[in-house]
């Protein structure tokens, strides 16, 4: 059972059988230092992925070269290196290794594991073998394991509400992002993307394990994600609008919300401005038409948006 955005599995790989590898992780590297949310640990398992072998600094060089052409990113390599800028067929080659690398992030593995899955920037719905139903937001995969005894279910990556049949003989179990919940007749979502509220109840209960905690959240509470995990209170509804293909946000700060929109697009968008981030959006927008609502949040917000590729969108304060 498949739930397909339209993508033939060739379109979905990491490449051409004839990338070079070193290529195809300079330019993971370039992708993910880019990021505004680049952290210290990854700039450390950059360090020791350079000092391993000498090509990986030539591979690198010339992948920042070539992004830097395409947007004139900030400069995110070390000062006293030089870099070349690759030419003619190196650079389409690069081009390509790039995509490549953008590919692979997009979660290869888990749709080829996954019996249930949607695309980016795809919502879709299905009913399970037991009559429950199941609603996919974006890039969202999930593989069924039902026996006799049990109707378990495995998240592997992305957001799904589950409407559960009754059935007390067969608990539902929903696990994935390191938690497991357990219910029975009743509709909650669950997400494994490090989301601040990675579960919540719409109608009755669900049992959550996770971080070795048990806690029981009922209708209109959600899990707060954290070092201590707890139940609190929440608009589950609102929290669910995507499925009426509405992003609806009321005083978040910006860049959690271009984090939100990026769920529903290839590629990346890419915040400048820290201090811009810890800005408040508020608004109701359309998450399958994300350049829209990008140039309303920065209509609203005296941004400037600059599209360098289909795959790269940058948001900065005003020069």
């Amino acid at each position: 059972m498949a739930i397909d955005d339209g993508t033939d599995a060739q379109d979905r790989g990491d490449g051409s059988p004839d990338e070079d590898p070193i290529d195809e992780a300079a330019a993971g590297w370039v992708v993910r230092l880019s990021s505004s949310d680049a952290t210290e640990a990854d700039r450390a398992a950059f360090d020791a992925w350079l000092a391993a072998d000498p090509a990986h600094e030539d591979a690198y060089l010339e992948m920042d070269a070539l992004w830097r052409q395409l947007g004139h990113l900030p400069d995110r390599a070390p000062d006293a290196r030089k870099r070349r800028s690759p030419k003619g067929p190196a650079c389409l080659a690069a081009v390509v290794v790039l995509g490549a690398a953008l590919a692979y992030q997009a979660g290869l593995a888990d749709w080829l594991r996954s019996d249930l899955w949607s695309g980016v920037g795809d919502i879709a719905h299905a009913t399970l073998p037991d009559g429950s139903r199941v609603d996919l937001n974006t890039d969202t995969a999930l593989a069924l394991h039902f026996s006799g005894t049990e109707r378990r279910v495995a998240l592997l990556r992305g957001e799904a509400v589950f409407d559960v049949a009754r059935d007390s003989g067969r608990p539902f179990i929903v696990e994935g992002g390191g938690l497991s919940v357990r219910a029975v007749g009743t509709v909650f979502y669950v997400r494994t993307d490090g989301a601040g509220a990675p579960v919540g109840v719409v109608e009755g209960r669900v049992d959550v394990t996770t971080a070795g905690r048990h806690l029981e959240v009922s209708a209109g509470e959600v899990v707060s994600d954290g070092a201590a995990p707890a139940v609190v209170k929440a608009d589950v509804a609102r929290a669910m609008s995507w499925r009426d293909g509405r992003l609806i946000v009321s005083g978040e700060r910006l860049s959690d919300v271009l984090a939100e929109l990026a769920r529903y697009r290839r590629g990346r968008i890419i915040l400048l401005d820290r201090r811009a981030g810890e800005r408040r959006v508020t608004g109701a927008f359309d998450p399958r038409n994300t350049d829209d609502a990008l140039d309303a949040i920065a209509a609203s917000l005296s941004l400037r948006v600059t599209r360098l590729t289909p795959l790269m969108v940058l948001v900065n304060s005003p020069a």
